[in-house]
């Protein structure tokens, strides 16, 4: 991605990638280093910049960098791939790349260790589900119970992984709301969760 680039600006993030030692201020001074090494080992040069902004999902905090970008060949973004595109739709003179492989959307189980808890779909039923979701956790995203290769409470896709239905379950049971699961969900309206294109929200309250 930096080859033939003589300047480059690596912008890191204090958002979730800062949370998840991924892409804050520590992070860039390590990539930095890293590309200024390889770069001198293979006989080139470089110029790096370093930058962190609070957000980079936020237009308030890439405006400062409209001008300034286009003073660089390539500005690497150590952000989620959403502060990867909010940064290209704003500085459409420069090649803005990504650092990082952005997965989903992770919950932080422990040092070092993020587990996928949410599918971002548009269309919650945690209220029902106890709270788990089975868009996200399920391999086949099945909205009413297990399937038929569930065994001993485990996904018949990856046995390592306990089948969200089976823990569904045994919640609703500790909170004596087990008869609920006769209730058949509807058909899901997958249109939300972003197959027709990208997604948008608009909040009237907030708009100006």
């Amino acid at each position: 991605m930096v080859k033939g680039a003589r300047k480059i600006l690596v912008l890191g993030c204090r958002g979730c990638v800062a949370v998840c030692s991924a892409g804050g201020d520590k992070e860039v001074k390590i990539l930095s280093a890293a590309l200024k090494l390889g770069v001198k080992r293979s006989g080139g040069e470089i110029e790096i910049d370093e930058d962190t902004l609070v957000r980079q999902c936020d237009p308030e905090y890439i405006e400062p960098l409209n001008e300034r970008a286009k003073d660089y060949d390539l500005v690497m973004s150590m952000a989620c791939g959403v502060g990867v595109n909010f940064v290209a739709d704003r500085c459409p003179d420069v090649n803005v790349v990504p650092a990082l492989n952005t997965t989903f959307y992770g919950a932080n189980l422990s040092s070092g260790e993020w587990k996928e808890l949410c599918a971002g779909c548009g269309a919650c039923v945690l209220h029902l589900t106890g709270g788990l979701c089975p868009v996200a956790r399920c391999a086949k995203s099945l909205s009413n119970g297990p399937c038929g290769g569930s065994q001993g409470g485990r996904c018949e896709i990856n046995p390592d992984v306990p089948c969200i239905w089976q823990l569904i379950y045994d919640r609703l049971s500790k909170q004596d709301r087990k008869e609920e699961l006769k209730n058949i969900m509807p058909i899901r309206d997958w249109t939300t969760a972003g197959h027709g294109g990208p997604r948008r929200r608009v909040r009237e309250d907030l708009l100006p």
